[in-house]
Order: C-alpha cells, then sequence, then structure tokens
C-alpha cells in the first residue's frame, strides 16, 4: 500500500524482511501519475483506480534513511543497495533472478539470458530448445491469457507455448489439464496425446457397436491435422484417418453404408 518507509513496515535488512510480496527490494517508488509512494507498480495497482508507468518512475525513496532520490541501485544517502538487480529503463529493483532487460520485449525477463532467444515474430522471449520448433503466432504474447483473461506479455507468471501456438500462463495451463486437453481457442490438443489415442484404439477395438451401428459412416474435421475425413461412426470416438488423432468433431450427418447384394 502507499506509504512512507516508516509506514510501510519495511525495515534494515538485519531489523526485518523488506520489499512486498512481489518483490525484494529496499526502496519505494514515487508514482509519477500520483505522487504516492509504493513498493512496486503491481502494489500501486492493487490500491490504485489507474495504472504506474514503470517507465515513468524518477525517484525512489529509501526504506532506512527515507531519503527521496533519482532512481538508482545504491541509496545516495546511506549506501544501502535497493536490489541485487535493477534496470534504469524498468526501475525492476529485485534480489538477483539472473534478469536482463530485453530490447524487443521492452522489459525484463528471468534469464538466464543465455536460455533464452526473442522469436521476432512471436515477439516474445522464448527457451531455446523451442528455436526453430515452435508454431510461430504474430505478436502472440500482445494477446490475453483464453483461460483468465489477463495479460501474459508483462505478466509475472510464466508463459506456456501450446503446440498450436498459442501461449497461457503455466498456472492456467495446469489448471486446464484437470478438465480438459485442448486449447480454449483452436481446440487443437495442448499436448502429445499419442499414448492415450492407442489406448483408446485398444478400448474401442473391445467394444464393438451394435448390429444397427456397425456399418454406420460420419465425416468428421480433426482438430489437429485440420482436415477432414469419413470414418466409421464409435460411441467412444472416431480416429482421424490422415493423423491417427481422436480429437474430432462431427462435421455431418451419419450415414449408412449400403450393403452389396
Amino acid at each position: 500500500m502507499a506509504a512512507t518507509a516508516r509506514e510501510d513496515g519495511v525495515r534494515n535488512l538485519a531489523q526485518g524482511p523488506r520489499g512486498c510480496e512481489h518483490y525484494d527490494r529496499a526502496c519505494l517508488l514515487k508514482a509519477p501519475c500520483c505522487d504516492k509512494l509504493y513498493t512496486c507498480r503491481l502494489c500501486h495497482d492493487t490500491n490504485e483506480d489507474h495504472q504506474l508507468d514503470r517507465f515513468k518512475v524518477k525517484e525512489v525513496q529509501c526504506v532506512n534513511c527515507e531519503k527521496l532520490q533519482h532512481a538508482q541501485q545504491t541509496c545516495e544517502g546511506c549506501s544501502t543497495v535497493f536490489g541485487e538487480y535493477y534496470c534504469n529503463i524498468c526501475h525492476l529493483f529485485d534480489k538477483d533472478k539472473k534478469q536482463y532487460h530485453c530490447e524487443n520485449c521492452g522489459i525484463c525477463r528471468i534469464g538466464p539470458k543465455e536460455d533464452f532467444f526473442h522469436c521476432l515474430k512471436c515477439n516474445l522471449c522464448l527457451a531455446m530448445n523451442l528455436r526453430g520448433k515452435h508454431k510461430c503466432i504474430e505478436n502472440v504474447s500482445r494477446q490475453n491469457c483464453p483461460i483468465c483473461l489477463e495479460d501474459i506479455h508483462t505478466s509475472r507468471v510464466v508463459a506456456h507455448v501450446l503446440p498450436c501456438g498459442h501461449l497461457l500462463h503455466r498456472t492456467c495451463y495446469e489448471e486446464m489439464l484437470k478438465e480438459g486437453y485442448r486449447c480454449p481457442l483452436c481446440m487443437h490438443s495442448a499436448l502429445d496425446m499419442t499414448r492415450y489415442w492407442r489406448q483408446l484404439d485398444n478400448e474401442v477395438a473391445q467394444t464393438p457397436m451394435p448390429s444397427e451401428y456397425q456399418n454406420v459412416t460420419v465425416d468428421i474435421l480433426c482438430n489437429d491435422c485440420n482436415r477432414r475425413s469419413t470414418v466409421q461412426f464409435h460411441i467412444l470416438g472416431m480416429k482421424c484417418k490422415l493423423c491417427e488423432s481422436y480429437n474430432t468433431a462431427q462435421a455431418g450427418g451419419r450415414r449408412a453404408s449400403v450393403d452389396p447384394q
């Protein structure tokens, strides 16, 4: 909440904890929008009816000597180090988490930097193991998470890249898997379902349909390969002839095959 160093309960490291639930730091930001002191932009945004622009922060207040000063890493009054990591663009103060500032993203990311690359089309820093192995969607990180509808690009929660290229917050992805396996935007499988499809093959083989349905076929659309095919109807699932996925949807009415006379 907005406060002076003393009101905020922040003390010297030897006397107790400092910072807030979001960041470990020994200074308060002076919000250029309302001139109030907050530990971080997130604390500010929670308590105010407007947002703090991190890039416009000019002054900070030391939590130890309470000197108001130009934003910098070390207090000019008592030499307190405000944060092990400091970015003079984002005005991010925090303990060392191997952060780095990405010029293309426009904000700081948690590293190490050498473990990530910036995809120019997705406009997002991704893990090196995804270089050349992910589906690009232009400016995908500028879209809100389809689960919680909150921002992804500037979120402190790690983004999870789905095989289809869409992004979810990692926490939202984990919650989604408790109830389903498909991307909420395009219905593509959100993880490798190969093992489950083979199990479903066995279940289908062991569950013959009643005689009146044994010659019934149906047109389906596969959500994984986006192609259509005509397959035998089965209550447990209808398998794509082209990619062998069961992530399909009926795309036409059922029809019975005519037995040759």
